[in-house]
């Protein structure tokens, strides 16, 4: 790794909690909630700590969210989705599982892919004195942590222990192997898109991986349930699409919803829809894990 990489990866790393602020117009539910209680959940690479959001009601029984933040793996600030988690449990009456995963570069891959999924592992063997059901966690994440709901519900099916109820995959990178291309405007540029290459995912052999990009995975049959958020004018755009058309080629149900009109940052770009777009994903995960 370039000292300037590692420079670089380290100030995002350090100042996501002052630097992200997308999600503060779509309080629209959940902002009465007490704080979230943290949990220390094991992993094959150390304890990850997990902020459990709870409903004000009595939460569903045996049922939880497992919810993984974006921030291109670099970014190691879970409650820059607060906002989210908040609105899932209000609406839901899911608790929600907001993972403190760890994140480059301080660690490259496999290590937060693999902490993700361990803390999904954990919860279906019943959270501890969370006492989740087995058949009743769903997972999800935005933008690489779609990467990280998308990984994760693989592993599951490859290790054959546990598969999620629903994957939600907002906005998700699907694959690290193409390089991206010059001439596309976005607000996911070509710059940051080889940093995280470079400072997450060192070893181009690993890119290929399909727990790295699930997009290259040769078989996707017997995977749970997806709900794919895609934005028309964010350049991941594609990798969203392609995966929801191979998921139902596989014969996995989809619901694919795009924003229209709108970059990376779909939802606060268009707030008024934004209320419709969370209401459809609360109402999947409610009939995934009910």
């Amino acid at each position: 790794m370039k000292f300037r990489d590692r420079i670089t990866a380290a100030t995002m790393h350090a100042t996501a909690r002052w630097t992200v602020r997308y999600g503060e117009v779509l309080r629209f539910a959940g902002a009465d909630l007490p704080r979230p209680r943290p949990v220390r959940v094991p992993t094959r690479h150390g304890p990850v700590r997990v902020h459990v959001y709870r409903p004000l009601s009595e939460p569903v029984h045996g049922a939880a969210h497992v919810h993984f933040h974006g921030g291109a793996f670099l970014m190691r600030y879970p409650f820059m989705d607060d906002w989210w988690c908040r609105y899932l449990a209000a609406t839901t009456g899911v608790l929600v599982l907001n993972v403190d995963f760890r994140a480059a570069p301080y660690v490259a891959y496999p290590v937060a892919h693999h902490q993700c999924h361990d803390v999904g592992a954990w919860a279906a063997a019943g959270g501890g004195d969370l006492r989740f059901d087995r058949d009743r966690i769903s997972v999800g994440g935005f933008s690489s942590g779609g990467n990280l709901a998308a990984s994760v519900a693989l592993q599951a099916r490859d290790g054959g222990r546990w598969l999620p109820a629903l994957q939600v995959l907002g906005i998700p990178v699907l694959d690290f192997h193409d390089e991206p291309g010059h001439d596309e405007p976005g607000m996911i540029t070509p710059q940051l898109r080889r940093l995280v290459r470079r400072v997450y995912f060192p070893d181009p052999a690993s890119r290929l991986e399909p727990w790295a990009s699930p997009l290259l995975a040769g078989d996707l049959s017997g995977l749970p349930p997806a709900v794919v958020l895609t934005a028309e004018r964010d350049v991941l755009r594609h990798d969203g699409r392609r995966y929801a058309a191979r998921l139902r080629e596989a014969g996995v149900p989809v619901h694919h919803d795009e924003t229209p009109g709108t970059d990376h940052y779909f939802l606060t770009e268009n707030p008024v829809r934004a209320r419709t777009t969370m209401a459809m994903v609360a109402e999947h995960i409610s009939a995934a894990v009910s």
